[in-house]
C-alpha cells in the first residue's frame, strides 16, 4: 500500500510565531523539472508592516547583548543547522534540481558562512572602531553600532547560501531584519525560519517574508522606520526607483550585487549595517 502524500502550506516568520498571510493567499513551489513541491504563503503589505513592527520591538534587546553574547547565539544556528543538514540538503535536491554532492557542498559553505559572521561578532568593533588622533587634552574614539531595522531582498537564485550571506552580516552588527526569502526558491529559507524558532535568537530579530519581491520590496523601501535596505537579490527589480523610495526618508542603501557569489563574506557587509559614533572625553590632569 503506498503512502499517501502530505502537500504542506507554509506561513510566513513574523516576531518568532507563523501567521499566515493577512490576505489568505498562496503561490506553488515547484521542483527543477515544475512538479509540486508545496505552498507558500504570499506576503502583502500589511505582513510586510507587521515585520517590520516585530524588527523594531527586537532592536533594543539584541542590539544591547554583548558581542560575545551575539555570537553564543548566532553559533547555536549553526548547530542546530548542522543537525537538519539532509534535511536541507533534500530540499535543495528537489527544489533546485542538482545532485546530492552539490547540495550538500552548498549546505556546508552555508553553515561555514554562518560560523564565520558569528566568529566576528565580539570582534568587529575592535576592528572597525578607532581611537583618533586629536590636537588638545581629549580622547576621541569612534566605536561602530548597529543601524537598526534592515530590510533585505535575498539573493533570488540561491536558496540557502544566499539567504544566509544577506542576513548573518546584519545580524552579527546587532540589527534586526525582514527579509524577502527568494520568490522560486523559499524552501530553505522556511526551514530556516524553523530552526530560528528553536533557537535562542529573540522573537523578532528575524523576520522572514515569502512572495513576490515586486510587490513587497517596494513598501519596505519607502517604510520609515526602516533603517536600511539591502537589494543583493534585487537586480531583476527596478532596484532605482526602490532607492528613489528609500531615499525619501534617508535610508542607507546597498544596491543589488553580481556575480557567481553576491554576498560573499566579508567585514565590510557587517561594518556596512553600522553607524558610527563618536564619543569625546576630557583626558585626566592628574
Amino acid at each position: 500500500m503506498s503512502h499517501l502524500a502530505v502537500p504542506k502550506t507554509y506561513k510566513l516568520y513574523i516576531g518568532g510565531k507563523f501567521p499566515r498571510s493577512e490576505s489568505g493567499r498562496v503561490y506553488e513551489i515547484v521542483d527543477a523539472s515544475g512538479e509540486f513541491l508545496a505552498n507558500a504563503a504570499h506576503a502583502s503589505r500589511k505582513d510586510a508592516r507587521d515585520a517590520v513592527v516585530a524588527a523594531r520591538a527586537a532592536v533594543s534587546g539584541w542590539s544591547k547583548a554583548t558581542g560575545y553574547n551575539r555570537g553564543q547565539v548566532l553559533y547555536r544556528i549553526a548547530e542546530l543547522l548542522e543537525g537538519r543538514r539532509a534535511q536541507f540538503v533534500d530540499e535543495i535536491v528537489r527544489s533546485e534540481g542538482v545532485s546530492a554532492a552539490a547540495a550538500t557542498a552548498q549546505v556546508d559553505e552555508a553553515i561555514d558562512r554562518w560560523i564565520w559572521y558569528a566568529g566576528w561578532a565580539d570582534k568587529y568593533v575592535q576592528v572597525a572602531g578607532n581611537a583618533n588622533a586629536v590636537s588638545g587634552p581629549y580622547f576621541n574614539i569612534s566605536v561602530p553600532e548597529p543601524t537598526g531595522v534592515v530590510a533585505i531582498v535575498a539573493p533570488q537564485d540561491s536558496s540557502l547560501v544566499g539567504f544566509i550571506s544577506a542576513v548573518a552580516p546584519a545580524l552579527v552588527a546587532g540589527n534586526t531584519v525582514v527579509v524577502i526569502a527568494a520568490e522560486r526558491l523559499p524552501l530553505s529559507a522556511i526551514s530556516l525560519a524553523e530552526v530560528l524558532a528553536t533557537s535562542d535568537v529573540p522573537g523578532g530579530v528575524v523576520n522572514i517574508l515569502t512572495g513576490s519581491p515586486a510587490e513587497i520590496a517596494p513598501w519596505l523601501a519607502s517604510h520609515a522606520d526602516v533603517n536600511a535596505l539591502d537589494l543583493v537579490g534585487a537586480g531583476a527589480l527596478d532596484w532605482v526607483q526602490l532607492q528613489i523610495d528609500a531615499a525619501e526618508t534617508l535610508k542607507r542603501v546597498f544596491p543589488p550585487e553580481q556575480g557567481s557569489d553576491a554576498a560573499a563574506p566579508s567585514l565590510a557587509r557587517i561594518v556596512g549595517f553600522t553607524e558610527t559614533k563618536t564619543v569625546w572625553h576630557t583626558k585626566s590632569l592628574i
